[in-house]
């Protein structure tokens, strides 16, 4: 029909490309044909960090706050102890001066405080106010879209993943590529072979218990680095 446009795909005269199982080329690799499942396995990994960065700045943007400013403030929250500036800059991986920026805007809008360190009178830690924790609740809600979908697996699917996730995390910051990772197995308490073929085979040896893949902590308040030698 004249005007209509053509929505005919052009495949070659060989049919589309394909891998040598006979599917569709992926074009998430290089298609060099090594380490195509790995390579498919970040490109996955790496849709799913887009996916939480994009929500966590939508989250941000509509609460009036920067993502670093989201970031500092669940923060807050989650540790026992006030952080220094330092201590925040190498969690988020970014400068201190950054870091000292966000924080003076939060004071500013008076959603966090700033106190001497007790333990070194040359430093100042932050805490929350009674303000910043009420939007820290609210904050806290960023990755709903993404967890209302993991409702619908299994907790042994969901123990897996994140067994492998947290292994993954462990060995990156094994090899400096993050610098902070407060989880289970990068943990000094940390025991994975006491019973590795039961159902509980791990164990913290600070808390003196054992547990299984659906308790690995990611954030864990009583974590300690490993000893050096």
């Amino acid at each position: 029909m004249d005007g209509d446009e053509d929505t005919t795909v052009d495949v070659g005269a060989d049919g589309p490309a394909t891998d040598d199982d006979g599917l569709p080329q992926d074009t998430a690799t290089d298609q060099s044909g090594a380490d195509d499942l790995d390579q498919r396995l970040s490109g996955a990994l790496e849709r799913i960090g887009h996916v939480t960065r994009t929500m966590l700045s939508r989250q941000a943007y509509a609460e009036g706050v920067s993502a670093l400013q989201l970031q500092l403030l669940l923060r807050l929250g989650s540790v026992a102890a006030g952080p220094r500036v330092s201590d925040l800059a190498l969690e988020l991986d970014v400068s201190q001066a950054t870091v000292s920026d966000a924080m003076s805007t939060l004071r500013r809008k008076g959603l966090v405080a700033k106190e001497q360190d007790p333990g070194d009178r040359r430093n100042s830690v932050f805490s929350l106010t009674p303000e910043g924790d009420l939007l820290r609740t609210r904050l806290a809600r960023w990755d709903r879209p993404l967890a209302d979908k993991l409702v619908a697996l299994s907790d042994a699917d969901k123990g897996e993943v994140l067994r492998v996730v947290l292994g993954l995390v462990a060995g990156l910051q094994t090899d400096g590529v993050i610098n902070v990772a407060r989880t289970c197995m990068t943990c000094r308490f940390f025991d994975d072979t006491s019973h590795p073929d039961g159902p509980e085979p791990y164990r913290c040896n600070l808390l003196e218990v054992a547990f299984a893949d659906t308790q690995l902590r990611v954030d864990c308040q009583e974590h300690q680095a490993p000893l050096t030698a």
